[in-house]
């Protein structure tokens, strides 16, 4: 059994800072293609290379943007957030502790390094070292909103739509508590 849990789309910022970060490599290979005509076949090469280089940049970022996936299957917590993905055990979770929390209000949970993650204003997604030196994976689109999900080896924190919905199904799911 499958159920997907909706997520919260990334703010405009989010797009229009990576449209500005994209912007200026894709003006300069094309500046350099228009006024520097190749003088031989290996100039053209470098110039389709750097194209080619620039599109899959492109394509990369933006389909980090659109993936925001999170999904409960068979006792297992599926967090895809941009190139990432976490898969936890629901019995690996302390449900006991978990709580949808303002990040204003607990900021010794809001990532401050990241680790392996992609980052823009109002985006963070993969991991992250939070500001209590805890471990997080994160799928965070810009409010301030989440639900905290600590576990063991890395905590989890996630912008939902309805984060109540989830951590309830999460509950209902633990080990050793009867179906409710």
């Amino acid at each position: 059994m499958e159920r997907e849990f909706p997520v919260f789309p990334p703010p405009p910022r989010s797009w229009w800072t990576l449209a500005v970060l994209l912007g200026l490599p894709i003006a300069m290979v094309a500046w350099q293609i228009a006024t520097d005509p190749p003088a031989n076949g290996a100039d053209r090469t470098a110039q389709a290379v750097a194209a080619l280089a620039v599109s899959a940049a492109i394509g990369l970022c933006v389909s980090g943007l659109r993936r925001r996936r999170v999904v409960l299957r068979d006792g297992v917590l599926v967090v895809a957030a941009a190139m990432f993905t976490r898969r936890v055990p629901v019995a690996d979770l302390e449900l006991e502790r978990a709580r949808v929390v303002d990040l204003e209000e607990r900021t010794e949970l809001r990532p401050s390094l990241k680790s392996f993650g992609m980052a823009l204003p109002g985006f963070q997604a993969g991991g992250f070292l939070l500001r209590n030196r805890r471990r997080g994976f994160c799928l965070l689109t810009g409010g301030r909103r989440a639900l905290w999900l600590p576990a063991a080896r890395q905590d989890l924190l996630l912008s939902l739509q309805r984060p109540q919905e989830l951590l309830d199904a999460l509950r209902d799911m633990a080990p050793g508590r009867p179906p409710g």
